[in-house]
């Protein structure tokens, strides 16, 4: 985290990018092009075994007022606008979907040396209201995230979070599911001149009191090239190599194998970004 405790998302943050991020099964292509003004156009595409899905996306950076744009293959345009503190630490985000009616939303975020909110309220006539806040510092937060449906009058969901934090260690608690699951996770930078860190994640389910368990870790072979490897309980075992061939532009290559059932197919995923 930057300075201060960050928001409610950022709490395990770290493990889970480890342990997530970037490991996929899909091919997926992007192109990034820009405009003499400075808007940033991105093309996208996937391949989730026979479907093809693309969209493209617009980026306008006025000041501190950020634009963006996204056409999508289900003729949905989603487009967002982010206001960067238009007062010190405040950030505002409205977003909205068309043809959803009902997709409007307005989020406020602030950040403090030792708190984090976020608030976000739907426009519609009976919304749905979110609040997250995180009280703490760079070394200990404790946080919330609550959501509540105004139509039903109901909570539809109350999560909490605990995260302790040193120079090269992250461990975090987090209750889930209205309190019907724990996470545990933790993040240890084993070598920061090679980027090498290992990483694990325990969850629980009390009312199907089932376990999962996902270790992990990475190291950068040189600064442009890093090897991703992961585990879990399940036996499934994945592991990725991403290359920045040219400044912003990555090409990633993942698998992944059963090991209990190694007679099946290993799944293979590619994935190319191209940035001027």
């Amino acid at each position: 985290m930057g300075k201060g405790p960050g928001l409610y998302p950022d709490i395990g943050k770290k493990a889970r990018d480890l342990l997530y991020k970037d490991y996929q099964s899909d091919h997926k292509f992007s192109l990034t092009t820009y405009t003499a003004n400075g808007v940033a156009i991105t093309a996208s595409g996937a391949k989730k075994g026979e479907l093809i899905l693309a969209d493209v996306n617009t980026k306008l950076i006025n000041k501190n007022i950020t634009t963006d744009v996204k056409v999508d293959t289900n003729s949905k345009l989603c487009t967002t606008i982010t206001i960067d503190e238009p007062a010190p630490g405040l950030k505002t985000i409205f977003s909205f979907v068309v043809p959803d009616q009902r997709s409007g939303k307005v989020e406020l975020q602030y950040l403090h040396e030792y708190a984090g909110i976020s608030t976000s309220i739907g426009l519609t006539a009976s919304p749905i209201v979110n609040f997250s806040g995180v009280a703490g510092n760079n070394t200990v937060a404790l946080g919330t995230d609550v959501s509540f449906d105004t139509a039903s009058g109901n909570f539809t969901k109350y999560n909490a979070a605990l995260s302790f934090s040193t120079s090269d260690l992250i461990a975090s608690l987090t209750l889930n599911d209205k309190a019907d699951s724990v996470t545990a996770s933790y993040y240890h930078t084993v070598s920061p001149l090679t980027n090498t860190a290992v990483g694990a994640e325990l969850s629980h389910g009390f009312s199907s009191n089932e376990n999962s368990l996902t270790i992990g870790t990475q190291h950068s072979l040189d600064p442009l090239t890093t090897v991703k490897a992961r585990v879990n309980n399940s036996g499934i075992a994945s592991a990725l190599l991403q290359h920045e061939w040219r400044p912003k532009s990555l090409f990633t290559i993942s698998g992944e194998v059963d090991t209990r059932a190694i007679e099946k197919s290993a799944k293979v995923g590619l994935a190319l970004a191209l940035k001027p």
